[in-house]
């Protein structure tokens, strides 16, 4: 049988471990005050749950470093279950720096601010190589960055023919079945990847263990050193011609 125990005037002062042993065991707070704010933290199956209400609806949680206040917040998550970090629960903007993330339809899932104007990576993308990409803004500008310092490469080469490379490439007009009124220009991703490997992610033709299609992606971006290489070719040709 469970045992409930109520405390008015707090726990006190603490000098051990406090071990709670029961079925869910839940620790819950509620306000005195009239108000029946109730705040709980409960464990059950293996997770830790927290949750409050605010009188009769949902609450928030709010993590705070060490002063407590207002300012020295360091994350929220508000009655709708947006998580605002460094930002007192305001929406990030031009005068709000920080973080919002939303799976809510119709919002933008991920919110990013910068109150100042100067260089500020938004995101960074790492993996075993280091830092491989960033989405940065400096100024009204946003730059979608890949790794591309000449100490990274190697065996550097200017001299190839991108003409006969690029007329192997099928630019083609087509929709998407989940879109069938709308057409676009684009590539089909294992024809592409023929020719420029780097702008295509995943396998021709691959399924995973349940045999469900593992689908391709493209960055078509990949694709413009080859298309300058190639008008640089074309205007040498040109001026060959204009030259006669």
């Amino acid at each position: 049988m469970a045992l409930t125990k109520v405390i008015g005037s707090g726990i006190g002062t603490v000098t051990d471990n406090v071990v709670i042993t029961s079925d869910d065991p839940t620790i819950t707070m509620t306000d005195s005050s009239g108000t029946n704010d109730i705040t709980t933290i409960q464990s059950t199956s293996g997770a830790l749950i927290f949750t409050a209400r605010d009188g009769s609806s949902d609450g928030e949680i709010i993590f705070k470093k060490t002063d407590g206040s207002a300012t020295d917040e360091s994350m929220r998550i508000n009655s709708s279950g947006y998580i605002y970090v460094n930002t007192g629960g305001a929406e990030p903007s031009a005068s709000q720096a920080g973080v919002r993330i939303t799976g809510t339809h119709g919002h933008n899932f991920w919110r990013s601010a910068n109150s100042g104007t100067s260089g500020y990576d938004h995101l960074v993308f790492f993996n075993g190589n280091g830092v491989v990409g960033s989405i940065y803004t400096n100024g009204s500008a946003t730059t979608y960055g890949t790794s591309s310092d000449y100490r990274l490469k190697e065996n550097i080469t200017y001299d190839f023919d991108a003409t006969s490379r690029l007329k192997q490439l099928k630019p083609c007009r087509f929709n998407f079945i989940a879109d069938p009124n709308v057409t676009v220009d684009g590539f089909l991703a294992h024809e592409a990847q023929a020719v420029v490997r780097e702008c295509v992610t995943g396998t021709h033709n691959e399924v995973d263990d349940d045999g469900n299609p593992v689908m391709q992606g493209i960055d078509q971006s990949k694709i413009v050193p080859l298309l300058v290489k190639t008008i640089q070719e074309l205007e040498a040709r040109i001026t060959a011609l204009e030259s006669k």
